[in-house]
C-alpha cells in the first residue's frame, strides 16, 4: 500500500473549495452512537487486524455504497469526538470499492504528535463528519463513502472513477478534550471577574466594574481536571480567552478555531505560572499584572502597563515529535 504522511491528507490531496459535514457539536455527555449504520452495505466489509498497525480489509466487490455507512469494529474507551475543531491523532487506510485493492495509508508509525481536527478531514471527506461524531479514542471504524461523501476530484486524484465508492478504514489514536471536563471548585469571588461557560465549554469572562485590578498573581482553578499534569516536559494544548482588565472585548481568543499548542517558556510568566503544575481537564482563570505579562509594552490592542486576566482551558498535552534516529 501506497504511504503518505497524515499531514498530505489533511491538507488536502487536492484543492477544493467547500466546506465538510459538520459534527453536530454536542457535549461529551450527550453523545450518543449508533454502533453500526447502513448495515447491509456494511456486511459486505471485513475489517481485521491489530488496531497498532495497517488494517487487513477484505471487500465484497464491486462495492456501490449509495450513501454513507460506518461500522465501529473496535469500540475505544477514550475521549469522545464532540466538534469540528477538537484535535485527534487519526491513522487513516483507504481501498477502493470496485476492486477491494489498497489506495493510500497514512504512517501508522506510532507518532502522536502528527495533530489534527475532524474540519481538515472532512473538507477532502465530507462523509467523515458522520463517521466520527462521538467516536472515542481507541476506536476502529470502518466507513463506506459514497461519491457524494467525497470532494470533487478526490476520486480522479486515486486513480478512481467518478462514480466509484471508497472503503476508509479510521484508527483514532488519541482525542483532545474540547473543553475542561472535571470537578467544578470553589473560590472566593470577591473583586474578582466572574466567569460564566456557554454550552460548548467557551467562557465568558465579566470584570467587576470600578475595581482596581489586583496588584499581584491571582490564580484559581475554576474546574479540577484528572489528566496528566503540566510539567513544562511537553507542549499544552489550552483554549482560552484573554481580556485587559476594564476592557469590555476579548483581545485574543482560540475558541473561534483550534486549541493552541503553547510551552511554559513561550508565553508571558503569568500565564506560564497559572498552568504549571495543574491537570489536563482543568480550567484556570488567572489575573496577571503588568510585570508579568507585558509590563510596559503595548502589544497590538493591549496598551502598555495592563492587567490581563485570562481564562485558561487545559485540553491535553502534545506528544514530542521523534527525532530521525528514532523514526
Amino acid at each position: 500500500m501506497r504511504k503518505i504522511p497524515a499531514a498530505l491528507v489533511v491538507l488536502g490531496l487536492v484543492t477544493v473549495g467547500l466546506t465538510g459535514c459538520s459534527l453536530q457539536n454536542v457535549s461529551a455527555a450527550d453523545c450518543s452512537r449508533t454502533p453500526v449504520s447502513e448495515p447491509d452495505v456494511m456486511k459486505l466489509i471485513d475489517v481485521t487486524g491489530d488496531t497498532d498497525s495497517e488494517p487487513d480489509v477484505d471487500v465484497y466487490t464491486p462495492l456501490h455504497a449509495p450513501s454513507l455507512g460506518y461500522e465501529d469494529v473496535v469500540t475505544g474507551d477514550g475521549t469522545a469526538i464532540t466538534s469540528d475543531n477538537q484535535l485527534m491523532v487519526m491513522d487513516v487506510a483507504l481501498f477502493s470499492g470496485a476492486t477491494g485493492d489498497p489506495i493510500v495509508a497514512t504512517a501508522y508509525d506510532g507518532d502522536l504528535s502528527q495533530v489534527s481536527a475532524p474540519s481538515q478531514w472532512t473538507t477532502n471527506f465530507p462523509g467523515f463528519g458522520t463517521a466520527l461524531e462521538c467516536a472515542t479514542a481507541g476506536s476502529r471504524i470502518a466507513v463506506a463513502l459514497s461519491p457524494d461523501d467525497m470532494a470533487d476530484g478526490i476520486a480522479a486524484s486515486f486513480g478512481l472513477k467518478d462514480d466509484d465508492s471508497v472503503v476508509a478504514v479510521l484508527d483514532i489514536r488519541k482525542v483532545y478534550l474540547a473543553s475542561a471536563a472535571g470537578a467544578l471548585q470553589f473560590n472566593s469571588g470577591f473583586g474578582l471577574p466572574s466567569v460564566v461557560r456557554a454550552p460548548d465549554g467557551r467562557p465568558g469572562i465579566t470584570i467587576p466594574s470600578g475595581t482596581p485590578a489586583p496588584e499581584d498573581l491571582v490564580v484559581q482553578t475554576l474546574i479540577k481536571g484528572d489528566g496528566d499534569e503540566v510539567t513544562g516536559d511537553q507542549p499544552v494544548r489550552v483554549q482560552y480567552t484573554g481580556v485587559v482588565w476594564g476592557a469590555d472585548e476579548a483581545f485574543d481568543t482560540t475558541w473561534d478555531g483550534q486549541a493552541a499548542s503553547v510551552t511554559l517558556d513561550g508565553v508571558v510568566p503569568g500565564f506560564a505560572e497559572a498552568i504549571k503544575g495543574k491537570t489536563v481537564g482543568s480550567q484556570i482563570m488567572v489575573v496577571i499584572p503588568p510585570e508579568l505579562g507585558y509590563k510596559d509594552e503595548e502589544k497590538a490592542s493591549i496598551p502598555a502597563n495592563s492587567t490581563l486576566v485570562f481564562v485558561i482551558d487545559i485540553v491535553g498535552l502534545d506528544a514530542v515529535a521523534p527525532t530521525a534516529d528514532e523514526g
